[in-house]
């Protein structure tokens, strides 16, 4: 399987705060995200916390989410 890579490398968003879910897994595999000063919204993995960030405008952000919570990414996990 081929890797894709994508996103500025996290070590150059200097001055941000990565929060992560207090549901996260013990284990370090845990998605990051950070407000940026410009509003958009930069997510990455713990496990490779200098490794890509991808950035999202707030209106991404904000699509992306409202599915989750309607489930419409449950059959990725299942």
């Amino acid at each position: 399987m081929q890797q894709t890579y994508n996103g500025i490398p996290a070590s150059r968003l200097r001055g941000v705060v990565w929060r992560k879910s207090e549901l996260s897994n013990p284990s370090g595999n845990c998605v990051e995200v950070a407000q940026l000063p410009d509003g958009a919204i930069a997510v990455r993995n713990s496990r490779h916390p200098n490794g890509p960030a991808l950035i999202y405008t707030p209106a991404e952000m904000k699509a992306f989410l409202r599915g989750a919570k309607q489930g419409e990414f449950d059959h990725l996990i299942d």
